[in-house]
């Protein structure tokens, strides 16, 4: 305790959430919409750990994929399961902030790349096993 409140506790008593700029404005929405905004996030980074699955699989496992486009392949498909985590962030966030405020709520940031990423990954591998 400093100052009579303790380190999560601002002056006035209620206790500080991070981060700030999502919780420090408007009001608590339904608590449904808030769990739900955490289960996306959760799918996201299950996707992730999908997707570092499939890239070390891919380059693990004995294929019959020309090696150069397995590995193109699984060096893909491991950035995306990196870049999954950016956006299960960055949609909590800009998802709570949206219901807070009352707003419609925003589309993925990332689901156009991850897409293209995705397409590039099963082309380079349909390739891989047609050479």
């Amino acid at each position: 305790m400093v100052g009579g409140t303790d380190d999560n506790r601002t002056p006035s008593g209620p206790p500080r959430r991070w981060p700030g700029r999502v919780f420090d404005r408007g009001v608590d929405p339904d608590p449904r919409f808030s769990l739900a905004n955490e289960r996306t996030f959760l799918a996201w980074i299950r996707t992730s750990l999908a997707l570092f699955a499939a890239g070390v699989a891919l380059e693990a496992l004995t294929l019959p994929i020309a090696p150069g486009l397995r590995r193109a392949a699984a060096v893909v498909l491991i950035l995306l399961g990196a870049a999954a985590p950016v956006q299960a962030f960055l949609g909590w966030l800009r998802t709570e902030a949206a219901l807070r405020l009352g707003r419609s709520l925003p589309p993925p940031t990332l689901a156009v790349p991850l897409g293209l990423g995705l397409v590039i990954a099963g082309a380079l591998i349909l390739i891989g096993l047609l050479v």
